[in-house]
């Protein structure tokens, strides 16, 4: 895998996000734009993805919350991942 997605996150808030959002919860590098992670996520697993938000914690660890178009499902991601 890239350095730019690290490993995604597996909370249960997380996978819940992933089945009711259509989203994948994703630590990134923290030099890394949304463009970036955007292309990278789609090569990667050869989907589309509408947006992509980002956020860093007080323990300075940057996460992107990758919503997925229509058309593509995050749970199918997180089967892949082995996450579910």
């Amino acid at each position: 895998m890239s350095n730019v997605l690290q490993y995604p996150i597996a909370t249960e808030k997380a996978l819940n996000i992933t089945e009711t959002g259509n989203t994948i919860i994703y630590v990134v590098d923290n030099v890394s734009d949304k463009n970036t992670i955007k292309k990278e996520f789609e090569n990667t697993f050869k989907v589309k993805v509408e947006r992509v938000n980002t956020v860093t914690g007080p323990d300075n660890i940057k996460r992107a919350y990758i919503k997925l178009k229509k058309e593509f499902l995050a749970s199918d991601i997180a089967k892949k991942l082995k996450l579910v």
